[in-house]
C-alpha cells in the first residue's frame, strides 16, 4: 500500500460538482492498493498515518501527530500512485490491484483510522474526482507499507 500523506489547512473532494468529503486542519491521504496489500497491512499503514509526527510542537519542531494538533484525516483513493513510470513517456499501472480488491483494502484503511476515533470523510472510489487542498508547509510524505 501507498500513502502520500499532505498537511493540509483544509481539503476537500467533489464528486459530480457535489462536495462529498471535506476537513479542516490534518491530512489529507493519497491511497493506492497493490496486488500483494492484505488488512494486516491495511491496518499497519492506518496506524502509521495516525501516528506519523508532521506538526509543529510549540517549538517549531514536526513532533505531534494529527490527533495531538485535534485534525482530521481525509482519504481518497488514488490507484496512480502505484503506477511504473520506469520506462516510456506513458504510465503502466499493472503495478494496481484489481478495484474490488482494492476498494475492500481502502474501505478496511478507512475503518481502521475510524476506530482510532477519526470521523474520515472520504471520495468516492472509483469517481472521477476533484480534490482540493491548501498544503501546509508544504508538507507530504510517501509512506509504504
Amino acid at each position: 500500500m501507498i500513502a502520500l500523506i499532505q498537511r493540509v489547512t483544509h481539503a476537500s473532494v467533489e464528486v459530480d460538482e457535489k462536495l462529498v468529503g471535506e476537513i479542516q486542519k490534518g491530512l489529507l491521504v493519497l491511497l493506492a492498493v497493490e496486488p500483494q496489500d492484505n488488512k494486516q497491512k491495511a491496518a499497519r499503514l492506518a496506524e502509521r498515518v495516525a501516528g506519523y509526527r508532521i506538526f509543529e510542537d510549540e517549538k517549531g519542531k514536526m513532533n505531534l501527530n494529527v490527533s495531538q494538533i485535534g485534525g482530521d484525516i481525509l482519504v481518497v483513493s488514488q490507484f496512480t500512485l502505484a503506477a511504473d513510470t520506469s520506462k516510456g513517456m506513458r504510465p503502466s499501472f499493472t503495478g494496481a490491484a484489481a478495484p474490488s480488491f482494492s476498494d475492500d483494502l481502502y474501505q478496511y484503511f478507512c475503518l481502521q483510522l475510524r476506530e482510532k476515533g477519526f470521523a474520515v470523510p472520504t471520495g468516492v472510489f472509483g469517481a472521477d474526482m476533484k480534490v482540493r487542498l491548501l498544503n501546509d508547509g508544504p508538507v507530504t510524505f510517501q509512506l509504504t507499507i
